[in-house]
């Protein structure tokens, strides 16, 4: 026997805190013991490029070997070997590592790299073990295999061992508990799931069982678009395909490799929880690093791998790690890059994945000011605008037809409103007619008749109606001061509005406008609610809405920010506006029909129970535009909708 004695560590008994505390899952062992594996092949390798071996190197490889009888799992190398005297050093001496003085030593010898990251690594085998052996056989001439014993307390056995092959040999005894790292199914999971990238070969039963390519160490010169897409697909299948990808590569002043993806973004993806996994040196850590990423860029897909972010700190520390903000920043400005260079070199896929990009963006700007200086200018919005949908020195997108020599222009438009604009193109385009002031939406449906009445008067429209969007307003007010967001049912711009001087009726002594507001007002009964009356612009009146209920700007964001402030649903307050379209043919009938029942004289007349009705109807369908119905609401509209039917059905069998 070589030696015989107690482990060198820093406590009294280090072992029940690796069992329990060491990793949080006990499965980490097998990703331990493999990077080992793959750190010993390199540093086999370091030593070959030096000239510190002769001969060929046999093709490195990784076996595990299972042994249900004996309880035994093992994993073997053939890399470099250690001496008797290397694994009372490397062993003995827990806490030590190895990696960090091979380095040093063999540096600028090859690209390999080292692990080397995993803090105690090697004992994390004793969270499952009952005993952990190692027979090894160290590179160097003339040296002798050993075999190190451990049963899980502090003493240990070293002896000679009669192993032939360079290499080592890891054989843990499992505990009873933990059986099913004996199961060829477990362990082939386990090293799919954090080895699958390794480079060097991982064999169970003669089969190699860890097969993809590091497709993020590759140049980017060295792939195509499918190799990309193949990549996705594996790490998310059953997904949609990206929008588009962002190679990352960089080895100052920190090293990094990953390959982000920007997805269709669905309804169901929860935004705060990272998508991206971490590896180190091509081993996988983690499928989640939100201290990492840039939280505005946290529904982003793929991969990075940094050997230079700290895996053995806590969430915070990590947040405040000076390099892991440089990464940060890194990637961000990466993102940014990528984004601009589509912009510039392929504006139609830029405004084609905008619904799902946009989102990003936006919430980008809103949370990292370096960002939005970077991206502000490729900020893009759809229009009501039916010109280019770009800048005017866009080139347009054409392509040739089967006529020849034709050309077709092929600009993408969306559900037929036009295309998209920047903020500054469309404050350009209209400072002649409304200088500083931007006309926007935020719901193409429900807000459709306040849109077409800008449209038919030649009002350009901005289409904000992404759920990012409320907060994305008040951050351009903040950045365009002088800009006014108005959207299309806060007021009437005074070139929606006919100002034609109207005549005053002698037998009432009142102007129709004035007529028809009294007969609103007796209608409707609602002292807090704001009757307006205006002659609405259009070539066609029929064609307009015969009344329109108004939220001032100011007004309606305040109680949505109140609703969101307890957490309830957006009501429409008691004091709003109704606008009265007095050009509309059905509110110039209903006048009438209100002056039939002045003649008559009668203190309640069909007619005039049938003008209540309608005035009641004009205003829930007004209303309904800004959703302001409640279920009583929705009910009673209902009600008076069947009365209005059985009046005018009436009168029509007369």
């Amino acid at each position: 026997m070589l030696e015989q004695g107690n482990i060198s560590i820093h406590t009294e008994n280090i072992f029940p805190i690796i069992k329990k505390s060491l990793y949080s899952d006990h499965e980490i062992f097998l990703r331990e013991l493999i990077s080992n594996a793959v750190d010993a092949i390199a540093k086999l390798k370091m030593v070959s490029h030096s000239g510190g071996i002769s001969g060929d190197l046999d093709e490195p490889e990784i076996q595990i070997t299972i042994d249900k009888e004996n309880k035994t799992l093992s994993i073997s190398d053939n890399g470099i070997g250690m001496t008797a005297e290397e694994v009372k050093k490397y062993i003995n001496q827990v806490a030590f590592s190895s990696a960090e003085e091979f380095i040093q030593k063999y540096k600028g010898t090859s690209d390999q790299a080292i692990i080397g990251h995993f803090g105690l690594g090697f004992y994390s085998s004793f969270m499952v073990a009952q005993k952990v052996e190692i027979d090894t056989l160290s590179y160097q001439e003339g040296a002798q295999a050993v075999h190190w014993t451990c049963d899980g307390s502090p003493a240990f056995t070293l002896e000679e061992s009669t192993r032939s092959s360079r290499g080592t040999t890891v054989t843990l005894t499992l505990q009873d508990e933990e059986q099913e790292y004996l199961e060829p199914a477990r362990v082939r999971q386990l090293v799919k799931t954090y080895c699958d990238f390794m480079p060097v070969a991982i064999k169970l039963d003669g089969e190699q069982i860890n097969k993809q390519q590091a497709v993020w160490r590759q140049s980017p010169r060295d792939l195509k678009d499918e190799d990309y897409l193949e990549f996705y697909r594996y790490l998310y299948p059953f997904q949609e395909e990206p929008l588009l990808w962002i190679h990352l590569n960089t080895d100052y002043p920190f090293l990094l490799n990953g390959i982000l993806y920007f997805p269709k973004l669905r309804p169901d993806v929860d935004v705060t929880k990272g998508q991206i996994k971490l590896f180190c040196n091509q081993v996988f850590v983690s499928d989640h690093c939100e201290e990492i990423i840039p939280k505005f860029l946290l529904p982003m897909r793929g991969v990075i791998d940094s050997p230079d972010i700290p895996l053995n700190v806590s969430r915070s520390a990590l947040q405040m790690d000076r390099t892991v903000r440089r990464i940060s920043d890194f990637i961000a400005k990466k993102v940014g890059d990528r984004l601009k260079e589509l912009y510039r070199d392929n504006r139609e896929e830029y405004i084609k994945g905008w619904k799902d990009l946009g989102t990003f963006v936006k919430f980008g700007c809103l949370n990292d000011d370096k960002f939005k200086q970077q991206v502000e200018e490729i900020l893009i919005y759809r229009t009501t605008w039916q010109g280019n949908t770009t800048a005017s020195d866009t080139p347009e997108v054409q392509v040739q037809t089967e006529a020849g020599d034709a050309w077709q222009d092929v600009t993408p438009k969306e559900r037929g409103t036009g295309g998209y604009t920047t903020l500054k193109e469309y404050l350009e385009r209209n400072k002649e007619r409304h200088e500083n002031r931007v006309f926007y939406c935020t719901d193409e449906v429900t807000q459709a008749t306040y849109i077409e009445l800008h449209k038919n008067q030649g009002l350009e429209v901005l289409f904000m109606d992404s759920f990012i969007d409320p907060h994305f307003i008040s951050f351009l007010e903040r950045e365009y001061s002088e800009v006014k967001f108005s959207r299309v049912d806060a007021d009437l711009d005074e070139s929606l509005v006919q100002k034609d001087s109207e005549i005053v009726d002698p037998n009432t002594n009142k102007t129709r406008s004035e007529t028809i507001k009294e007969i609103f007002q007796k209608a409707l009964n609602k002292p807090k609610l704001n009757i307006r009356t205006e002659a609405l612009k259009s070539e066609n009146p029929q064609e307009t809405p015969p009344a329109m209920v108004l939220l001032p700007e100011f007004l309606r964001r305040l109680r949505e920010m109140n609703a969101l402030l307890q957490q309830d649903s957006v009501q429409l307050p008691e004091e709003h506006t109704l606008v009265v379209n007095t050009a509309h043919p059905l509110i110039q009938n209903l006048e009438r029909i209100s002056q039939g029942s002045i003649i008559q004289g009668a203190t309640s007349s069909p007619s005039e129970d049938l003008a209540n009705l309608i005035c009641h109807h004009v205003y829930d369908l007004a209303l309904m535009a800004q959703k302001g119905f409640d279920a009583e609401g929705m009910k009673a509209f209902v009600e008076r909708s069947n009365q209005v039917l059985t009046k005018l059905t009436e009168q029509a069998v007369k």
